[in-house]
């Protein structure tokens, strides 16, 4: 399938997502998942209309990133070693995986030496799988707490994995937790300011992830493909 068939069969079901339960598709915001695929492609996303690329690896990233910055907003996706947030930040737009202090107090120190602000989403693991990175939930309101001094990290929502399931429907207990944890933390005004994101979804299950409230869906093989690196 094509590229703009695949966008054009995304965005249907997106909207469907939507209509099912009652939100507007401006709610809902897609990071295209290029990590698979060669800058060539992923600049042909962004000319038919892709605005964010999700990416988790800087060294596989910095080809794209040097052809289309300021074409399309970088996402840092995948799990962040502190030892690496040097070539992260200042690079992406958005970090998806922010799940420990060590990693937030080193992003805070790139990000004042640079005079920026860092949008980062807490990933927590909701699902309790031992493969799975990410803070309980029981970890969250410490975390918030734990943070709240550092002014170049601005945190704007929760992001999660669903376990990798034959149903897609079997992950929505997952989903609607998170929602409700970003509900029960701006009760309590864990963050410093209210966080209103919610990163979850990807390709097997973006439907249900919307149906639950997800403000960005991560799509790599559904709406880009895969392919060997050229």
């Amino acid at each position: 399938m094509a590229l703009q068939d695949r966008m054009r069969d995304v965005e249907r079901r997106i909207e469907e997502a939507c209509r099912r339960s009652g939100r507007s598709r401006r709610e809902v915001n897609v990071v295209a998942v290029t990590k698979y695929v060669s800058a060539q492609t992923a600049a042909n996303a962004v000319a038919h209309g892709i605005r964010h690329l999700g990416e988790n690896r800087w060294p596989d990233s910095e080809e794209k990133w040097r052809l289309l910055q300021g074409q399309a907003a970088f996402h840092y996706i995948g799990s962040l070693q502190t030892r690496k947030v040097k070539d992260v930040v200042g690079k992406f737009d958005y970090i998806h995986s922010l799940d420990r202090l060590s990693l937030a107090e080193e992003i805070q120190k790139r990000a004042s030496a640079l005079g920026i602000d860092v949008p980062c989403f807490v990933q927590v693991n909701v699902s309790g799988e031992e493969s799975k990175h990410g803070l309980s939930p029981e970890e969250l309101e410490g975390f918030a707490a734990a943070i709240r001094g550092l002014s170049r990290v601005k945190p704007i929502g929760l992001m999660t994995m669903a376990p990798l399931e034959s149903e897609a429907e079997e992950t929505r207990p997952v989903f609607r937790r998170l929602r409700e944890l970003r509900d029960e933390l701006n009760a309590k005004e864990a963050f410093a300011a209210p966080i209103a994101e919610l990163s979850m979804g990807m390709s097997g299950d973006f439907e249900v992830a919307i149906e639950e409230g997800a403000t960005w869906v991560r799509l790599g093989t559904v709406l880009v493909g895969i392919e060997e690196e050229a």
